[in-house]
């Protein structure tokens, strides 16, 4: 499969890209069979998930005879279990009959918290009658109500002024339970695993967080449409976006992390015991806003240190346009994209839901009530899902790549531009019918990366607390070299695109070819490049802190979420992933038209007989930019353009 990349005579790299191949056969035919058999896997996953599991016991809890809150569990009774299996639709609410020992005591799926004290059964039956919230055994009626069924365990003998925390009834004043019962029932809600907690806040997010991924579809599309109408202006506005976006999101991160703190001061001021998601939500954001202050820092000096390369810029983003003009329809090519992603992550985090409940339900022998036991083949499910989150995504993005760059290389080698009809219709069925393999390809490469680098950076969590200095540092670096070859390849896998789109060939030698012709023309053109992908990185970074800002304000608002640091995690993933999906789009252009650039002039020599695809305008670009850029980087005044020197 990659006997291809060695072998071949050094002349064929001069082989001439100018006239895409049309009769082509299928590439990395054996990497997209294995990429079909993943996703048949991931396909088994997601039934085995369902099957199994029930996302909404996150959500709403469930009681001690296993039927989830607020759903209806017919037909899911569990064998051997007298209560199981019953309709508790409009039963949104957790409550324990003996909050004193929540560990042992029953629990009930109830409409409705106590929102006052009931000190005796008859106020407990009146509640019942009046708020249609019963808070005895299912089986025990209104009227039925006794101290001996409190003796029994079954009806409470006491209800204090409650609220929802975590979908549970807790007293609203936790002070009245004093210390040991206090202790008793952190201890309770401590004991949910951390992930089940924070993915109960992703599902009941999941509608805000599908809004502000739409918001960062507009910051997207509105950044493309001022590049492709107002180049010379949006340079700068990008910057500003960028600067005011990344401060911003500093300062709301600050300001959340402050608020969780007071939070946290006065609990412990009263004595109060602390829930685990309290301190690890409050220790979240200070991560953050720590990594967001340095982040911001860093920007802020390498934007003063470019300020001078950034203005060439401009012209840059012209000639991009020129090629956007004559196939406007690229413009919608992150449309789509955005469009799969979504479906994507939307069912990525549906099955991630399902499958986090995929759980065996028994009796407990102690309290008689039903828990629920992880299946023991379950952790092998979560590995496989999070290959398929990295490759699957990859894949979606290197499809549009594909598409983009083919389009823009048949564009540059086209003389007549008039004579061009559908070119995203051309570059998009030589995808689907040859070029799968090849895209699976490079999108596995970078799984193949970017796993590591986040295996790596869970095992330095784990390891926070370790006095190993040396295993620390050195984790880090192996993180530091992973994301430098990660982004090394995806700038490579982008170009081979271009030269699979034209070639035909496979992943490996249409690589090969790329990073060649990219070497022999480094000096020419790699400092330009290097400028306009790093405005264009400017301007994700800006939807991406904006759209992050807008959730932090938001999520903050919302009572009903515990750990929302997560939530305003994977919104400001998915608003980066959305951000580059349409920003990459001028960015695929540049670099296609940079890459073919190279290769006309590796062919051509500008004769009447070999003459140049590349515009008059393009070429004078390119020679005085890297001569500027030359200059900038000596400390000496950029040479004139010839037509000003003439002058």
């Amino acid at each position: 499969m990659c006997g291809c990349c060695c072998g071949k005579d050094s002349s064929e790299d001069k082989a001439d890209l100018t006239n895409p191949i049309k009769n082509r056969g299928c590439t990395d035919i054996i990497v997209l069979i294995i990429f079909v058999l993943f996703w048949a896997g991931m396909i088994f996953i997601a039934a085995f998930s369902i099957t199994h599991g029930d996302a909404w016991r996150l959500v709403y809890g469930y009681d001690s005879f296993g039927n989830t809150c607020d759903e209806d569990n017919t037909g899911k009774k569990i064998e051997n279990v007298t209560f199981s299996g019953m309709n508790m639709e409009g039963k949104g609410f957790v409550f324990i009959l003996d909050i004193l020992d929540p560990l042992k005591s029953m629990k009930l799926c109830v409409n409705k918290c106590p929102g006052q004290d009931l000190n005796t059964t008859a106020d407990i039956a009146m509640f019942a009658v009046t708020d249609g919230s019963y808070l005895c055994r299912y089986d025990v009626k209104d009227s039925e109500y006794s101290a001996e069924l409190v003796r029994k365990g079954i009806c409470p003998g006491r209800v204090f002024a409650s609220e929802s925390l975590l979908n549970y009834c807790v007293p609203t004043s936790l002070k009245r339970l004093g210390f040991d019962s206090l202790n008793t029932l952190m201890v309770f809600f401590n004991q949910f695993d951390s992930f089940h907690r924070v993915l109960s806040d992703v599902i009941k997010s999941w509608r805000e967080m599908i809004i502000l991924c739409f918001v960062a579809l507009g910051f997207g599309a509105l950044m493309v449409l001022l590049i492709r109408f107002l180049a010379s202006v949006i340079v700068w506005f990008i910057i500003t976006i960028a600067i005011l976006g990344s401060i911003a999101g500093t300062a709301g991160l600050w300001w959340t992390y402050m608020d969780k703190k007071r939070f946290i001061d006065d609990k412990e001021e009263d004595n109060i015991p602390l829930l685990n998601v309290d301190i690890d939500s409050e220790q979240a954001f200070l991560v953050y806003s720590i990594i967001a202050t340095v982040l911001t820092a860093i920007l802020l000096l390498v934007i003063l240190v470019m300020r001078k390369r950034i203005a060439l810029t401009v012209t840059l983003f012209h000639e991009a346009g020129k090629c956007l003009a004559d196939i406007p329809t690229l413009l919608l090519q992150p449309l789509w994209t955005f469009i799969i992603l979504v479906f994507f992550f939307v069912y990525w985090i549906i099955i991630l839901a399902f499958l986090a409940t995929a759980e065996i339900a028994s009796v407990d022998k102690e309290t008689g009530f039903v828990k629920y036991t992880e299946h023991e083949n379950v952790s092998y499910l979560w590995w496989y899902h999070l290959i398929g989150l990295i490759w699957i995504s990859e894949f979606i993005i290197a499809c549009q790549q594909l598409v983009v760059s083919g389009a823009v290389a048949t564009w540059y080698f086209t003389r007549d531009k008039k004579t061009l009809s559908c070119t995203i219709c051309t570059s998009t069925k030589l995808l689907i019918f040859h070029h799968l393999g090849s895209v699976a390809f490079g999108a596995f490469i970078i799984t193949m990366v970017k796993l590591p680098r986040w295996i790596l950076m869970y095992m330095q969590k784990k390891m926070k607390g370790s006095q190993n200095t040396c295993a620390k540092y050195t984790m880090k670096c192996c993180i530091c070299c992973l994301w430098c070859l990660e982004k090394c390849l995806k700038y490579l896998n982008q170009n081979a695109y271009t030269v699979v789109a034209i070639q035909g060939s496979n992943f490996c030698s249409s690589a090969k070819k790329a990073f060649l012709t990219l070497v022999s023309n480094a000096l020419r053109v790699a400092a330009i490049n290097s400028v306009g992908d790093f405005v264009l990185f400017l301007g994700k970074i800006g939807v991406t802190a904006a759209t992050g800002a807008v959730g932090i304000f938001w999520f903050k608002s919302k009572e009903e979420l515990n750990y929302y640091a997560i939530p305003v995690l994977l919104v400001c993933i998915f608003a980066y992933f959305i951000a580059h999906c349409f920003l990459s789009t001028y960015e695929m252009v540049i670099d296609a038209l940079l890459l073919c650039f190279c290769h006309d002039t590796d062919i051509n020599d500008g004769s009447p007989e070999r003459r140049y695809y590349a515009s008059v305008s393009l070429q004078k670009y390119i020679e005085d930019g890297s001569n500027k850029i030359s200059a900038i980087s000596k400390g000496e005044e950029a040479p004139a353009s010839p037509e000003a020197a003439r002058l």
